[in-house]
């Protein structure tokens, strides 16, 4: 039995919308709200247009269950940005009949370059790797010749050399525009905190930090920033040894993510520095603890569900088309302002 082919006015009569907003929506345009966009893509999945329907129905009822595993050396927690990541993944290569299993790979597996003891190769069509930036451990996955897709990458690490495909957030120009609307606020003393070799996004935030520099004629003053092993900034007690050897503070701290910021925030309060009046601190990866903390972190939004389906979309294609050239993709973010810069959020 045929059945009726999908088409925009279709998702854009169950949604109630037009049928240029749909069309605007899943080819990414910024002009249309995220929400929408969210919505629209959705319902696409849900009613399998086209690229969204990468396996038809009697083709998944039909055949055995399709198996994809996580590679993660540090599972995502429940506020980090890849839970919800995942949860949008998870949900569109099960509606394809694929089943997802998760691997932590340890740090005696990443010396040894060996799979997780429970990871059977021959019983997996496709790999995603989130929160593991081990470069040499990164080319011995693809060395197993399975479709791949790398959430981040590490930093020493470019697309065309690793031979998979990679999703990224939007991290440089999202970076530079809240840069720079720090300096056109009138701060002229900058730093950074973030190891910027840690992974690929971190490296992106720092060049579009020190982009924002250099377009503004500010020299880029090593002094002012922490850019040490990540490892050592997550520990509270080294951060705070680390920022009172700053010969001088900065007027504002651009942190490399939310959870660096939040501590920055911590440490600059026991030593009764006000914020954002004394100093200002940003973020990234708009957490819910950047809204919760006081005072509310100006941060970097990032669209977690969409890159989710985006991830999967992508991985579902690889599969399908394992010799297609790889690809690195990038999903928009946008600055939020909040009170931790003292700039409106209208900005």
């Amino acid at each position: 039995m045929n059945k009726e082919k999908i088409t925009i006015q279709h998702i854009a009569d169950s949604l109630g919308l037009s049928r240029n907003t749909v069309s605007k929506a899943l080819n990414g345009s910024e002009t249309i709200p995220a929400e929408t966009r969210s919505r629209v893509i959705k319902r696409a999945i849900e009613l399998k247009y086209k690229q969204f329907a990468l396996i038809e129905p009697e083709e998944a009822s039909s055949r055995a269950p399709g198996n994809i595993a996580l590679f993660t050396a540090n599972m995502p927690h429940n506020t980090h940005f890849g839970t919800s990541l995942l949860s949008g993944l998870e949900k569109m290569i099960s509606t394809e009949g694929f089943n997802l299993s998760i691997h932590i790979v340890r740090e005696t597996e990443l010396e040894a370059l060996t799979l997780p003891v429970n990871f059977d190769k021959t019983k997996v069509d496709g790999i995603v790797c989130i929160e593991l930036f081990d470069k040499d451990y990164t080319e011995f996955i693809q060395s197993l010749q399975i479709p791949t897709i790398c959430i981040d990458a590490p930093s020493d690490l470019l697309g065309p050399d690793l031979g998979a495909d990679v999703l990224l957030m939007e991290n440089e120009h999202s970076t530079f525009r809240l840069t720079r609307t720090l300096i056109d606020s009138g701060h002229i003393r900058l730093g950074f905190v973030g190891d910027i070799r840690h992974c690929r996004s971190f490296h992106e935030r720092w060049t579009g930090f020190t982009r924002a520099l250099s377009a503004a004629g500010l020299p880029q003053d090593p002094s002012l920033s922490i850019t040490e092993a990540d490892c050592l900034i997550s520990n509270l007690s080294w951060l705070e040894e680390r920022i009172s050897l700053l010969d001088a503070l900065p007027t504002v701290f651009v942190c490399a993510n939310d959870f660096i910021a939040i501590n920055v925030m911590r440490i600059l309060k026991q030593k009764q520095v006000r914020i954002p009046e004394d100093i200002a601190v940003t973020g990234f990866d708009d957490s819910p603890e950047s809204q919760i903390v006081e005072p509310q972190l100006t941060t970097v939004h990032i669209y977690r569900d969409e890159m989710g389906l985006q991830a999967a979309e992508m991985l579902l294609s690889r599969i399908r088309n394992p010799h297609k050239p790889p690809q690195v993709t990038h999903v928009q973010t946008k600055p939020v302002y909040r009170s931790s810069t003292g700039i409106p959020a209208s900005r």
